[in-house]
């Protein structure tokens, strides 16, 4: 049987959520495909992020002119300077002549028409984002030619034009358990440790959550992971937590390779966005080491955050999350963080991921793909 080949197209060279969904997808693909990553080349190089995770992987990989719709090219000026690069990919998928092409976030939908003309039929697209307004009405344009779309969650796939919403399916996504032992924090005296981590986005509700710790007595203590994303509009963090006086009771790392060892430490995860999350990766990352999560209300945090496994407020609303943080004891966390691990059992292993983004490679390729892959190439 001739191999088959993989085309992946992404946007972004780091390791957040929708790239490390990418190697998590990567891992369901069957053994015999031939798979190459093409990433951009117009954001600052990160060698230790999703370049070295890919070649960790056994993946080939390289940075290549692809035409990604960012804000700064949304002028007439940047239109144009994308022309170049659309032709280009075009004689480049021609050579390539991939089965199948995944184009891994809506950022890289440009590439759909091309590879159409490019006489590209196969095209699977993940929506890891939810569409609106304008910029919604763009993308479905751009999406007429793929052939099927994987959304990453209700709220997502329900923002979609109903055609291609036809041509969809969901599959939540998923992280790796890890091979240590979460830790039991139900016997911790002191205060109660809260955690959240995040890009610094301008919309990931650090304002809302800064101001909500700093309208009373203090809650507990709070870390902050993270940092500045390299585009789009952000929040400086640090100077925020001057202007608010906050004290010892906010400390601030940064970023870090893993937020694993500070789950362990922390009692309950935060995830403040101030606008509708398309999933939230670290909610289930939270679940996974059972702990519970306060979440915004909207968009796929809606989805996964009960009353059983945390708490909500509503979005932007610093009043109400203040109420949630003064309602939170060490008894119900422990209650609602041994809940969050059943759910991330049932609903958000790599085992139920791999079985159905499988079934997806089956479809497209043709032919019976693995449960998963070997761990070293899964992990």
């Amino acid at each position: 049987m001739p191999e088959r080949r993989v085309l992946v197209l992404h946007s972004s060279i780091e390791l957040y959520g929708s790239d490390r969904m990418l190697l998590a997808v990567l891992a369901t693909l069957p053994e015999d495909c031939h798979v190459e990553v093409w990433l951009p080349d117009d954001v600052p190089f990160v060698a230790e992020g999703l370049p070295a995770a890919l070649t960790a992987l056994g993946v080939e990989w390289s940075v290549q002119p692809v035409p990604v719709l960012r804000r700064r090219y949304l002028t007439p000026r940047g239109l144009l300077s994308l022309v170049p690069r659309l032709v280009r990919l075009r004689s480049a998928l021609r050579q390539a002549r991939p089965d199948v092409l995944y184009i891994a976030t809506s950022a890289m939908l440009l590439a759909a028409p091309v590879a159409w003309l490019a006489g590209i039929r196969a095209m699977l697209l993940h929506v890891q984002e939810i569409w609106t307004g304008v910029e919604g009405r763009i993308l479905a344009a751009l999406a007429g030619p793929v052939r099927q779309a994987v959304c990453i969650s209700r709220p997502v796939q329900e923002a979609l034009p109903a055609s291609l919403r036809r041509r969809s399916r969901v599959i939540e996504n998923a992280v790796p358990d890890s091979s240590s032992p979460w830790v039991d924090r139900s016997t911790a005296t002191g205060p109660l440790e809260f955690l959240v981590a995040s890009r610094w986005n301008a919309w990931k509700g650090y304002e809302t959550l800064l101001r909500a710790w700093s309208s009373g007595a203090t809650p507990g203590r709070l870390t902050v992971l993270g940092g500045i994303p390299p585009l789009g509009e952000s929040v400086d963090v640090r100077e925020l937590i001057r202007d608010l006086e906050l004290g010892d009771s906010v400390r601030v790392v940064g970023e870090v390779d893993s937020v694993h060892p500070y789950l362990d430490a922390a009692d309950v995860m935060i995830v403040p966005s101030d606008r509708p999350e398309p999933f939230g990766l670290v909610a289930i990352e939270a679940f996974c080491r059972a702990r519970p999560v306060i979440a915004s209300d909207g968009g796929g945090l809606a989805d996964i955050v009960d009353s059983s496994t945390g708490w909500r407020f509503p979005l932007r609303d610093a009043a109400a999350l203040r109420t949630v943080l003064e309602s939170v004891d060490r008894a119900a966390v422990t209650e609602k963080g041994r809940r969050a691990r059943e759910v991330y059992e049932e609903r958000y292993s790599p085992q139920r991921f791999a079985a159905e983004f499988g079934g997806v490679w089956t479809e497209l390729l043709g032919a019976e793909a693995p449960a998963v892959r070997p761990a070293d190439r899964a992990r």
